[in-house]
């Protein structure tokens, strides 16, 4: 295990109704003048949005408001909400949404406070300052809601980045699994396989003896494989969805990082589809794993082969560890089929054609320099023989 610093200071409030304390949680934390930063849609129709609104103004908390965020957040919004926050006088930024909405307030909030243009920090600058930020989350998949992360797409190029700084992660965040059970079914299965791709990219890893990490992320990965079908099958089963949003914070909060490389190939690899084609993230990732998967389980079949016996049943073949591995990940495909994500190419619009652009914009577009790095360094033919698997 490496040596490592772990910091993670956000408050959580979970359960039913705990979005009616939302003003109480704000004040807590010195917000003063708040932007409510949201989509739009099941925020507006659920009265989710109203009920918000009203915990402000129990509170005497002034707001203004902007809308809009789209899956994908957009760098247009980011700037018209830093626009915004220094007109008002903003001092706390409250997301009431998915990943992408807090996403989005991530990157307002350091923008608001920055000299330069916010995109710095999604070409490698590091947060230092931002403003504080709560979140109210709608949809368990990101983790941004206990993260240092946040991922926007820059429409000039259509860059698909992330940024990291620990100014960023939410001051508190409310969790109330109830506010999930309105998904359809293909958004929660989305979400499931968002969760599991942050597992898998902490699994991936080159340092040795990390044992107590792994055991983690396999048992999170286990309740994803209960959880996931029951609340895809059974979408007002609060037990299943309370476990998800647990599960998908934990997953993405970096306690099961700690100690060890990480791979996020197979996040970079699809970010460039659902730059490209604005697909659902989970949706782009559940064809991505299986083909990164196999294409790089020879650089550590061992760590694969551990995974498909604690997670997937599978029985190690001391043999022929391989075979276990290949199973594994066959099986890990099949379970994402089964909860309904897609697994080829045209099921998310994606064209063969493409690929070159593709493997363009990922290897070299926005300062890269011909490749991707994490738990296997993938070159441009490399990227390329991975799409190709895909179609």
């Amino acid at each position: 295990m490496e040596n490592f610093t772990f910091y993670s200071p956000t408050f959580f409030a979970f359960g039913k109704d705990t979005e009616n304390e939302a003003g109480k949680y704000v004040k807590q934390f010195g917000g003063s003048k708040v932007l409510i930063h949201y989509g739009g849609g099941s925020v507006v129709r659920s009265g989710l949005l109203d009920r918000v609104r009203e915990s402000l103004q129990r509170e005497g908390i002034p707001f203004v408001e902007l809308g809009g965020v789209k899956p994908n957040p957009r760098s247009g919004l980011v700037y018209e909400g830093i626009d915004l926050c220094r007109k008002e006088g903003v001092d706390f930024i409250l997301a009431v949404g998915g990943g992408s909405t807090i996403d989005s307030s991530k990157a307002i909030a350091a923008g608001t406070v920055y000299d330069g243009d916010f995109w710095d920090f999604y070409s490698g600058k590091y947060i230092e300052e931002a403003l504080p930020v709560g979140t109210i989350l709608t949809i368990s998949a990101a983790g941004s809601e206990g993260s240092p992360d946040s991922v926007i797409t820059k429409e000039d190029g259509m860059f698909k980045r992330g940024a990291s700084g620990n100014a960023i992660r939410p001051k508190f965040s409310i969790l109330n699994p109830a506010l999930t059970q309105t998904l359809p079914a293909y958004q929660t299965a989305c979400g499931v396989t968002d969760i599991m791709a942050h597992l898998y990219e902490r699994y991936l890893t080159n340092t040795k003896e990390v044992e107590v990490t792994d055991r983690l992320i396999e048992a999170l990965l286990l309740t994803m494989v209960k959880e996931g079908p029951r609340a895809v099958s059974e979408p007002d089963n609060y037990d299943a969805r309370a476990n998800i949003m647990w599960a998908g914070m934990m997953a993405h909060n970096h306690s099961c990082g700690v100690g060890r490389s990480q791979d996020w190939n197979s996040h970079n690899i699809e970010h460039e589809l659902s730059a490209l084609y604005d697909c659902a993230h989970g949706a782009g990732l559940a064809i991505v794993m299986p083909a990164v998967f196999s294409y790089v389980m020879k650089h550590d079949v061992m760590r694969f082969a551990q995974v498909a016996v604690r997670v997937w049943g599978c029985q190690m073949n001391f043999e022929d560890p391989e075979k276990t591995a290949l199973e594994g990940i066959e099986r890990f495909r099949q379970f994402l089929i089964s909860i309904g994500m897609p697994s080829s190419f045209s099921d998310i619009g994606a064209k063969e054609e493409d690929i070159p652009k593709l493997v363009d914009v990922l290897c070299n577009g926005d300062g890269r320099t011909g490749s991707i790095s994490g738990f296997v360094t993938l070159n441009e033919e490399d990227c390329t023989k991975i799409y190709q698997m895909m179609v």
